[in-house]
């Protein structure tokens, strides 16, 4: 597992899988285009809507909660990461966020 930048991800191959793990109430200051919302602890259990041949970026608020996430996923044989600093380093950037209907 490695802490991927938000450049990093702006790079990545387009057929990564961004797993947004914030509660819902969270959500409301906006996602990652494409991402996909499953709450943090919902994700093991939901682990099947996820394709194990694709990288899987997890994305929290801070980056605590996608960490823990992405070493979940890694254990159950997913090529995951989390995004360094999670939201509130995306948004610090200035980068695009949409809102979680799109």
């Amino acid at each position: 597992m490695q802490e991927i930048t938000p450049a990093d991800i702006l790079a990545a191959d387009p057929d990564v899988q961004i797993i947004d793990v914030r509660e819902t109430p969270e959500l409301a200051t906006g996602m990652i285009e494409d991402a996909v919302h499953i709450p943090a602890g919902s994700v093991v259990e939901r682990a099947g809507e996820l394709d194990k041949n694709r990288r899987v970026i997890a994305v929290c608020h801070g980056g605590g909660r996608s960490g823990r996430v992405a070493a979940a996923l890694t254990e159950l044989g997913f090529n995951a990461d989390t995004l360094a600093g999670g939201m509130s380093g995306w948004e610090a950037e200035g980068l695009p966020m949409v809102p979680p209907d799109a």
